[in-house]
């Protein structure tokens, strides 16, 4: 059988025009040849008016919500509190209980209520005495004026993958082109290979950006702060007495070597908080040279580096100042959550 559409309620005005040609003595054959209105349907409107009186939707004509204000209050308080449920998860849970609703019912009552299906933000794994030390860490620096932020040094390491997802992949096509190589992205195993980049900016600018030839180790990484930090500092036109140096707390960073090799250097470091990516503004530019390097679709590792290096260069200092200077909002977010993963 073939499948039945529904059809469209008439408006008013067409159903008072079919009453008044009835009133004129117009048959019902007329009447539906004159407006494209079928037969039965013209059959239907006038024994409603000559029943009713008007051609109105009744009161109590339609169908009944399967759901009352209540059970609506319970799939939202359901979905809140365990956002990782589906419709048909939250439906099976009702089955059980006697309730009888579709799942098509309790995603569109979910969404009427604001609670939308969106994919889970990943976060790092945060214990507790992490959570303590990134509100103390926020309430300490909380009070600090821009211009301490501005003489930040903000350093980190990234991958970027010579075939990643970092660039735009939605393309416009049509049905059955979904695997006509100008729809496609190329894949291959493990990214393609990669280069990891150490990189470093301040409110005035980026500094310098190095690419890790091998996998990194205590010795390495200071040779690495050794050729780029103090040239990255004079560019960037850092207070030279009052610059602070930052760093997050991988093993390299925080080895004895390493801890030795900075006292050596008299640099003021940032005490930073364990697994804290969120407060550190870096991770935004990370994200832009990915999109930017992506972009240029990159044929191998060299070209992966040639245009890190040069993409690198070009970010704007306005967007490196904005993300500055609005360091105090990070750490009222941090306090407000009670240490928990921002949105930063």
């Amino acid at each position: 059988m073939e499948n039945r559409k529904k059809s469209r309620e008439l408006s008013e005005d067409l159903k008072t025009k079919i009453v008044e040609k009835y009133q004129q003595s117009q048959g019902y054959k007329s009447i539906s040849s004159d407006l494209h209105v079928p037969l039965f349907t013209v059959h239907n409107i006038i024994k409603k008016f000559t029943t009713h009186g008007t051609v109105a939707i009744l009161a109590g004509r339609r169908r009944k919500r399967k759901t009352d204000k209540r059970l609506q209050r319970r799939i939202v308080r359901m979905a809140d509190k365990l956002p990782q449920s589906t419709s048909k998860h939250i439906q099976a849970v009702l089955q059980t209980r006697g309730v009888t609703v579709s799942a098509l019912t309790i995603h569109r009552h979910l969404n009427k209520m604001k609670r939308y299906g969106r994919r889970a933000r990943r976060t790092p794994l945060l214990k507790q005495k992490h959570k303590k030390a990134r509100v103390k860490f926020a309430k300490m620096y909380l009070r600090k004026p821009k211009s301490f932020w501005a003489n930040v040094l903000w350093t980190d390491e990234t991958k970027v993958e010579l075939f990643g997802k970092a660039h735009h992949s939605t393309v416009y096509r049509k049905r059955n082109e979904a695997y006509e190589e100008k729809n496609t992205v190329p894949k291959v195993k493990h990214g393609g290979g990669s280069k990891m980049f150490w990189g470093c900016f301040a409110a005035s600018g980026t500094g310098c950006l190095d690419c890790v030839q091998r996998i990194m180790k205590s010795e390495d990484y200071q040779k690495i702060l050794g050729r780029n930090v103090g040239p990255s500092v004079r560019k960037l036109g850092l207070c030279h007495r009052s610059w602070v140096f930052q760093q997050d707390n991988d093993p390299k960073h925080t080895s004895k070597s390493t801890q030795k090799w900075l006292k050596t250097k008299r640099w003021r470091v940032l005490k930073w908080p364990a697994m804290s990516p969120d407060l550190n503004p870096i991770e935004h530019l990370w994200r832009d040279l990915r999109i930017v390097v992506g972009r240029r679709h990159p044929s191998n590792l060299r070209d992966l580096e040639q245009f890190a290096k040069e993409e690198w260069s070009e970010i704007p200092v306005e967007r490196c100042n904005k993300l500055v200077d609005g360091y105090r909002k990070r750490l009222i977010s941090v306090i407000f959550s009670k240490g928990r993963a921002t949105k930063y």
